[in-house]
């Protein structure tokens, strides 16, 4: 058997070092801020079409980091794989929090009361309590379409909308909808992304915002 890198910092340093070889000219429509998000989610996935997909409205990156690095923010996700993938030590390094409703109880009864989804409940209760978080939707486009809506009825006001919900049916149209409302968003254009890419944007944001 041949040898093989088995150190976890050298595996990632040689990842990283792959992607920046293999992206060249994409590279140059990022700013570095930005590029490391993008790597961040190239890593995670080893798709190189996100540097292509991956939309920042203006100024959105650095909107979030200032609401990172303002402390006691919290983000709000669609499923609980995005609250257990987020590193949660440098999320209290900043005394942040994350949560995501959508196994409660009450978020349960709300939904088969309301015959809602329990994703539209979870955005629902949390804008109630934490209007002002950022929200990170991986998984549901209902999740991202109630956000919406809430946002432009003025009871949301998100720091940051990170709408990256992944799938066949509505998953391309609800960021659609993202890109053209008034709201910071990170997005991921068409069918693709998933919890593991709101994790890796999270995440590179955290390290971004305590470098």
């Amino acid at each position: 058997m041949r040898s093989f890198i088995t150190d976890p910092a050298a595996i990632e340093d040689k990842s990283m070092q792959i992607i920046e070889t293999e992206m060249a000219e994409m590279a140059k429509k990022f700013s570095q801020p930005e590029l490391a998000v993008v790597k961040r989610v190239i890593h995670t996935t080893a798709d190189f079409e996100y540097a292509d997909l991956i939309k920042f409205s203006p100024g959105a990156l650095e909107i979030g980091l200032n609401a990172m690095k303002s402390g006691d923010r919290v983000i709000v996700a669609d499923t609980n794989m995005i609250v257990s993938g987020i590193n949660k030590g440098l999320l209290a390094s900043f005394r942040g929090s994350a949560i995501c409703l959508v196994a409660d109880e009450e978020t349960r009864q709300a939904a088969l009361a309301e015959k809602l989804t329990r994703s539209m409940v979870n955005i629902r209760r949390a804008s109630q309590q934490y209007p002002e978080a950022i929200f990170a939707i991986g998984n549901a486009p209902t999740a991202l379409y109630e956000l919406l809506r809430l946002i432009e009825a003025g009871d949301a006001r998100p720091a940051l909308v990170i709408g990256v919900p992944v799938g066949f049916v509505e998953a391309e149209e609800s960021k659609e909808e993202l890109l053209i409302s008034n709201t910071p968003y990170i997005t991921i254009r068409g069918r693709k992304g998933g919890s593991t890419v709101a994790v890796a944007i999270i995440n590179a944001m955290l390290k971004l915002a305590g470098s």
